[in-house]
C-alpha cells in the first residue's frame, strides 16, 4: 500500500517552494524597478565610459602591435638564418598582422571621433 502521508508532504514541500520562490522573484523585481534609470541616461553614461577607457585601448593596441613585431621580427631572422625557403611568407603574415593592429587602432579612433 501506499504511505499518503509522504505523497501529500512532499506535495507540500514542493508547494511551499514554489510559493517561496515566486514571493522571492516578486521582491526582485519590485526592488529593481525602484532603481531603473532613463534608457538614454544610461546609454550616454555607457558611451562616456567607453570614450574614456578608447585612449588607452588603443595604446594597448599599439603596444600589442610593437610586441608582436618584435616576436615576428625574432623568427623571421632565424627562418632566414636556417636558410628556410618560406621565409618570405612567414615575413608577410608577421608584418601583416602587425600592420592590421596598427590600422585598426586608427581607423577605431577617426570612426568614433576621439
Amino acid at each position: 500500500m501506499k504511505n499518503h502521508n509522504t505523497l501529500s508532504s512532499k506535495k507540500q514541500t514542493l508547494l511551499n517552494t514554489l510559493l517561496f520562490a515566486s514571493a522571492l522573484l516578486t521582491n526582485c523585481f519590485f526592488s529593481l524597478s525602484s532603481f531603473a534609470q532613463d534608457g538614454n541616461a544610461g546609454i550616454a553614461e555607457a558611451t562616456n565610459k567607453v570614450k574614456g577607457y578608447f585612449d588607452t585601448g588603443c595604446d594597448l593596441m599599439y603596444a600589442i602591435g610593437a610586441v608582436v613585431g618584435i616576436i615576428g621580427a625574432v623568427k623571421v631572422f632565424n627562418k632566414w638564418n636556417a636558410g628556410e625557403p618560406d621565409t618570405n611568407k612567414v615575413a608577410a603574415a608577421w608584418f601583416g598582422s602587425c600592420i592590421f593592429l596598427v590600422v585598426v587602432a586608427t581607423v577605431l579612433k577617426s570612426f568614433f571621433g576621439i
